[in-house]
């Protein structure tokens, strides 16, 4: 039997977690302004680039494919080092490829995504 090589799920999320903590370090103490964008054309533009195949159409994410990132997602600078920094399976999308304008957008409909119902909310789930 032939055995498959391929990442752990926690070398993914560690890759990612990485990622966004340098992030996190290039603003130390600065106070991101809030992104002005138009979710609609972030939500074209997310389906256009195929987030949604490893993320999920609402940013819910798909196990080990891709992790959550809607509703709440991570601070502006930190999604755009992801998008801009290789790591795990995270294809690169540099300037050429995805302006910052377009982040900004693809950032305003992950904020636009609401959160869904607790299952506890749910009458069917709680027979």
């Amino acid at each position: 039997m032939r055995k498959i090589l391929s990442a752990p799920r926690g070398a993914i999320f560690t890759g990612w977690l990485a990622a966004v903590i340098v992030a996190g370090s290039l603003v130390a103490g600065a106070a991101e302004s809030s992104p002005s964008g138009d979710a609609a054309n972030g939500k074209r533009l997310y389906m256009t680039y195929g987030c949604y195949a490893c993320h999920g159409t609402t940013g819910a994410g798909g196990g080990i494919a891709g992790p959550r990132i809607a509703p709440n997602p991570l601070p502006l600078l930190g999604v755009k080092s992801k998008l801009r920094t290789a790591s795990g399976r995270m294809p690169v999308f540099s300037e050429v490829v995805l302006k910052d304008a377009e982040i900004v957008d693809i950032y305003a409909y992950l904020q636009s995504i609401p959160a869904g119902r607790s299952a506890r909310d749910i009458p069917l789930l709680n027979h």
